[in-house]
C-alpha cells in the first residue's frame, strides 16, 4: 500500500516535470535518465488515472482538460507531502532537492545574486532555478515555492516576510544641473526627467526628516528596467528617483550627482512571500532564513 503511494507520488513528479520542461526529453535530461523511461512513466500515470493528460505532437506537448485540472492538484500534493516529510524529519534535516524562486529582474541580477550562491555553498544538495520576472505570477500553477518582490505584494493570502528596505534618491548627471542652483523641491518640475514607471511616472514623493512633499514630473522617457533607467541617467537625459545599490558607485565616481541630499524618496520594502501551508519544506524555511540574515544591518 505504501509503495504504491509512494510510486504515485514519483509518477506525479515526472508529469510535472515534463510540464515544467516543455517535452519529454528534456524532462528527461533534467531527470537524469532516458526519454523512453520518462514516456513509461508517463502511460502507466494516465493508464492508473484512466484518462489522457497529454496531447502529444512531434515538435510540444499540449495538456488535455484532464490535465489542466490534474496539474494543479499535483503541485498542491506534492507540496503538502514534502512539507509532511519535513515536519516528520525536524529541522536538522539537510535541505535538497529543487527550489523555483521569481525574484525582482534588476535586484536579483544583483543584489540576491551573490546571497543565493552563498546559500547554495551551504546545501549542497540542493538547486535553485532563479527567474528574475517582475509580471504577476500564479504559485500553484507555475510551482513557484517563493517570490521575492520589491514594493507591495500582488496579494495578501500569501505568507510575506519583509527582509529589507530598499533606499532612494534623487540624482542627475554632473552636466545636466551644471550651472543650476537647485535648493528646493518645487524648483524640480522644471527640469527634465525619467522614470521608473513600475513605481512612479508623473508625480514623485519626497521625505526630509518628518517633511514630505509632493511634485508633479513630465518625465521624458519611462521604463520599467532599472539598469536601461541608470543608463539614461549616465546619458544626461534627466533627473531620476532610483534605487541607491545602483548608482552608489556612479555617485562616488562623480558620474552622477544627489540632487537636494537632504531629501530622499520614501523606502521600498523587500518581501519575500510564499503560499500559506500547514507545514513548510526545509529548503524552503532554510531560503527565506539565509534571505533575511542577508540584509542584517543593511
Amino acid at each position: 500500500m505504501t509503495v504504491a503511494k509512494v510510486d504515485r507520488l514519483a509518477l506525479m513528479e515526472t508529469f510535472l516535470r515534463i510540464v515544467d520542461a516543455g517535452n519529454l526529453s528534456a524532462a528527461a535530461k533534467q531527470l537524469g535518465t532516458t526519454q523512453p523511461t520518462v514516456s513509461r512513466r508517463l502511460r502507466a500515470l494516465e493508464s492508473s488515472l484512466g484518462a489522457a493528460l497529454l496531447k502529444r505532437d512531434t515538435h510540444a506537448i499540449q495538456l488535455t482538460d484532464t490535465g489542466e485540472r490534474y496539474v494543479a492538484r499535483a503541485r498542491e500534493l506534492i507540496t503538502e507531502w514534502r512539507s509532511f516529510e519535513a515536519g516528520i524529519r525536524g529541522d536538522d534535516e539537510e535541505p535538497e532537492g529543487n527550489l523555483r524562486v521569481v525574484v525582482p529582474s534588476a535586484f536579483g541580477q544583483d543584489q540576491l545574486a551573490r546571497p543565493v550562491a552563498k546559500f547554495l555553498r551551504e546545501h549542497p544538495k540542493l538547486t535553485i532555478e532563479w527567474h528574475l520576472r517582475d509580471e504577476p505570477i500564479r504559485f500553484v500553477e507555475e510551482g513557484i515555492d517563493c517570490l521575492i518582490r520589491v514594493g507591495a505584494l500582488p496579494s495578501e493570502s500569501m505568507v510575506a516576510r519583509k527582509i529589507h528596505e530598499v533606499r532612494r534618491m534623487v540624482v542627475a548627471s554632473p552636466a545636466l544641473i551644471e550651472g543650476r542652483s537647485i535648493s528646493r523641491p518645487a524648483q524640480l518640475p522644471a527640469l527634465p526627467w525619467v522614470a521608473l514607471g513600475t513605481f512612479y511616472r508623473n508625480r514623485i514623493r519626497l521625505e526630509r526628516g518628518r517633511q514630505t512633499t509632493t511634485i508633479d514630473i513630465r518625465p521624458r522617457f519611462i521604463t520599467d528596467n532599472l539598469y536601461a533607467l541608470r543608463t539614461t541617467l549616465l546619458e544626461g537625459l534627466g533627473l531620476a528617483v532610483i534605487s541607491d545599490w545602483l548608482v552608489r558607485d556612479d555617485v562616488r565616481a562623480g558620474r552622477l550627482v544627489r540632487v537636494l541630499p537632504k531629501w530622499s524618496a520614501p523606502t521600498l520594502p523587500v518581501y519575500i512571500a510564499y503560499p500559506q501551508a500547514k507545514l513548510y519544506p526545509a529548503k524552503l524555511r532554510r531560503f527565506v532564513d539565509a534571505m533575511k540574515r542577508a540584509f542584517e544591518g543593511a
